[in-house]
């Protein structure tokens, strides 16, 4: 077995250029074995005259930025993937607390008091749209009541609201708006006999929606509840 360059040399005292050189000539296919160790390898410039560009250093370098640019976004795309899966695993134990519900009201505080801790979020609210008249359950603790439209107002045509760098809103987070700096307001559509109504999530975070729980998780969620409150209220579709 061929020795290493400098292997009987005593510890703490580097080998020298001859002995490396002479390694390398000895174990012809070392930078096969070991690719990673061209990264650290200058390569020489070659001298092709006055004025004339040595295009492969040029090249060399280039391969190099690119090598690294190619890990920063696969270190970063393992980053984001994590980040989904844990708030994935965070979900499901959401939701596994929303089915065990006891009764109506036990429902109504698992989301508005259990969620902020099992999603690591700052305040989630329950809020409904006032018709007229009274809706069964809707005085709840945790349950807000607004103005008929306010959905719309707040969430135009579309069914999600997501965003960050924000100050919260008092009639969506009550109290507990001081603390919101990034929020997503999911549109509830309980029944055709109830309001319109918002899963509202808060998080002082400012970048808090951007990462973790994504577009489709917090959709899925948003589900779960419509269907949990009709089942408690015995409500049709």
């Amino acid at each position: 077995m061929a020795q290493e360059p400098g292997h009987d040399r005593r510890p703490g005292n580097r080998p020298s250029a001859e002995d490396v050189s002479a390694f390398l000539r000895d174990n012809s296919d070392f930078l096969l074995q070991h690719p990673e160790v061209l990264e650290h390898l200058m390569p020489p410039r070659a001298d092709r005259g006055r004025n004339v560009v040595d295009f492969q250093h040029f090249q060399t370098e280039r391969l190099r930025a690119e090598v690294e640019r190619l890990r920063e976004q696969q270190r970063a795309l393992i980053a984001a993937s994590r980040a989904h899966m844990n708030g994935q695993n965070r979900l499901h134990a959401a939701i596994l607390f929303l089915l065990d519900a006891r009764t109506f009201e036990h429902f109504i505080q698992t989301v508005t008091v259990d969620l902020a801790v099992l999603l690591d979020l700052d305040v989630v609210g329950l809020v409904v749209e006032s018709n007229g008249h009274d809706i069964p359950h809707v005085h709840t603790t945790g349950v807000r009541v607004v103005e008929s439209g306010s959905v719309d107002r707040w969430l135009g045509r579309k069914d999600m609201r997501v965003e960050g760098d924000i100050t919260g809103n008092p009639e969506v987070f009550g109290g507990g708006a001081g603390l919101v700096r990034a929020q997503a307001l999911i549109r509830l559509t309980v029944s055709s006999e109830t309001p319109q109504g918002l899963l509202a999530l808060g998080s002082r975070d400012p970048e808090r929606f951007h990462t973790g729980l994504g577009g489709e998780l917090l959709t899925f969620l948003a589900q779960v509840v419509e269907r949990c409150i009709r089942s408690w209220l015995d409500l049709p579709a």
